[in-house]
């Protein structure tokens, strides 16, 4: 590929343009060299190749039944233990008012919160049965896999009967928070207390056996190498290979702000490890249908740079969105459909309103960029 001038990237250029599948040594690549603007170059090729011009967005909203946890994790600024004085308990009737008091407006619901160490799965059967019976027609993607493990524990039954019970209970679909990284030697330093990366998977290849498709996640720009990201990507691209049920891949720009790991951390994410993070998902993840440049962590006009690295999503509207506000993120969370149709229309593609799983509610004309834009 002509501009390409790192000769290691030229031989990533070389497998997009042949079809051949990036390895390892590919992905260190990409992360390594110098060549930012190449990158772009061939991310945005593979982007061509394996998803076309359209960018997805959803108009959803954001729900927390709780923010008690069980657990400490050092990158979290959202938990609260039992009795300290932010800490909220909702009820599934709370959350299921909730629920439906946009339920006009929006096509789905995100549901995550704590794991807290005394409700068990009854609780989440009420919850998503409450939303059912009053919104019905709202997609709700609820509970990422660590949750999933933790009410299994704490309700003594299996992930999979958990889920089944959830699934049939009004559980459409998962998020895919609690990846974090899969390394052990970084997994044991920020998040001891979850379960491993074999169990994270695992919830998720059992959620898509059981007809349950969820999107996946990997934090970054804290305490991780190279190595340890493409690692991560690579794990997920193995289970896609296997399960064919992750929609989207979520690039999560750690947030440093009011948590314990942000004093270990001298700089975070720069601009230039978002893209390549951004641009390394594209081309490692051959086989995910959507690769996100998430507006909430890095913001509009990066958001919209991304869409130039790889990206083919920018999210959802996600009002009330909680967990990346509290660690220091500053992006608007209220926005609307038209502050979407903008973003996407000025970086030069074609918006398309989507459900949680990725099935049209309505394409949009592109529009040429207003004059001096």
């Amino acid at each position: 590929m002509e501009a390409v001038e790192d000769p290691r990237l030229q031989e990533v250029a070389r497998k997009v343009e042949s079809g051949e599948r990036l390895d390892f040594s590919d992905g260190v690549a990409v992360y390594e060299t110098d060549d930012l603007l190449g990158v772009g170059r061939v991310a945005d090729l593979q982007r061509r190749k394996l998803a076309g011009d359209e960018v997805y967005f959803s108009v959803n909203r954001k729900l927390y039944h709780t923010n008690v946890c069980a657990l400490d994790c050092s990158f979290c600024a959202f938990y609260s233990k039992p009795g300290d004085t932010d800490a909220f308990e909702h009820t599934p009737v709370e959350i299921g008012e909730k629920a439906a008091e946009y339920s006009d407006v929006i096509s789905s619901v995100h549901i995550v919160g704590g794991q807290h160490p005394a409700w068990r799965i009854e609780y989440f059967e009420d919850l998503f049965t409450e939303i059912s019976e009053r919104a019905p027609d709202l997609h709700v993607k609820a509970l990422t896999a660590s949750e999933i493990s933790w009410i299994a524990k704490v309700s003594d039954v299996s992930v999979e009967e958990t889920l089944r019970r959830l699934r049939d209970s009004g559980l459409d679909s998962l998020p895919g928070g609690g990846a974090e990284i899969f390394h052990p030697e970084v997994r044991e330093k920020i998040c001891p207390e979850k379960e491993d990366a074999e169990g994270w998977l695992d919830v998720h290849r059992t959620a898509h056996r059981l007809g349950v498709e969820s999107n996946a996640t990997m934090l970054y720009g804290h305490i991780e190498d190279v190595e340890h990201r493409v690692d991560h990507l690579l794990r997920l691209r193995s289970l896609q290979d296997d399960s064919g049920g992750f929609s989207c891949f979520v690039p999560l720009s750690y947030q440093m702000e009011n948590n314990e790991l942000g004093e270990a951390v001298e700089h975070g994410a720069t601009g230039r490890l978002d893209l390549k993070t951004i641009a390394c998902a594209r081309l490692l993840l051959d086989n995910f249908r959507g690769v996100r440049a998430y507006r909430m962590v890095v913001g509009e006009k990066l958001c919209q740079v991304g869409l130039d690295y790889g990206a083919n999503d920018v999210g959802g509207t996600l009002m009330e969105e909680r967990i990346q506000s509290d660690a220091g993120s500053n992006v608007d969370q209220d926005v609307g459909r038209d502050e979407m149709l903008h973003l996407i229309r000025d970086a030069g593609r074609v918006p398309v309103e989507r459900d949680e799983m990725y099935d049209v509610v309505e394409r949009f004309d592109s529009e040429a960029r207003a004059a001096g834009d």
